[in-house]
């Protein structure tokens, strides 16, 4: 038995069904909710280790639900939706989801995405050698064990994301990244339209940490990527 808890919010009896099935045919433990206010219960009464949402919800937009869990919570938060405008993507991605899947989908991309989010989850509890648990760069120093950045002796407030794409140019510093790479670490695929969220989240995360009009820890390398910069 897969010892990983799924939450599924899902308002579609169907679509509900379907990921269930999935989910229990290969040994996930699962619950669910149909609501906003069930999954926000769910989320702080059985701290589930990933959670599948969404967007379209009868009481209460998908993205409020996001932004309310990201108070308390580092939960993995997979987008399921049939929302497919960039803009639908992005914003949820932005508040805090971790991923985004769109209906139609099949059953084996959800698995592997499931897995990819398992194998980052496993790689951010403890599994890290110990002379690699601070990463330190000029001001910039990331806690993995705690999971936490910091710039100076500020706190920086990161998404999931973000902080995920920091470790990530952190753990190759001085290497170029391309955009298939980061796209596929991050979202386990290297869909065009992964690069377009990826850029998002670069800027986001450029303002937290670079002095405004200065790249001093992340360079772009236009058409291929990004690397971090040893200061």
């Amino acid at each position: 038995m897969n010892n990983c808890m799924i939450l599924v919010v899902e308002d579609d009896t169907a679509v509900r069904n379907l990921i269930a099935t999935a989910l229990e045919m290969h040994e996930y433990h699962h619950m669910t909710a149909t609501t906003g206010n069930e999954a926000l219960l769910a989320v702080s009464s059985h701290n589930p280790d990933i959670v599948l949402l969404d967007l379209g919800l009868p009481d209460m937009d998908g993205v409020d639900v996001i932004q309310k869990i990201r108070t308390w919570s580092n939960v993995p938060i997979l987008i399921i939706s049939a929302r497919n405008e960039d803009t639908d993507k992005i914003g949820a991605l932005d508040a805090g989801a971790d991923d985004y899947l769109t209906k139609p989908f099949s059953v084996d991309e959800l698995l592997a995405r499931l897995r990819v989010t398992q194998r980052r989850l496993a790689a951010t509890q403890g599994m890290l050698p110990s002379s690699s648990q601070i990463f330190t760069n000029g001001d910039l120093k990331i806690d993995y064990v705690a999971g936490c950045a910091y710039i100076g002796e500020e706190e920086l407030h990161l998404t999931p994301l973000e902080y995920k794409l920091l470790c990530l140019l952190a753990k190759n510093v001085g290497k170029v990244l391309t955009h298939t790479f980061i796209t596929n670490e991050l979202w386990g695929c290297s869909w065009d339209n992964e690069v377009a969220s990826l850029r998002v989240c670069m800027a986001t995360l450029r303002k937290k940490i670079e002095v405004p009009g200065q790249a001093q820890y992340i360079q772009t390398h236009v058409g291929i990527g990004y690397r971090m910069v040893r200061v």
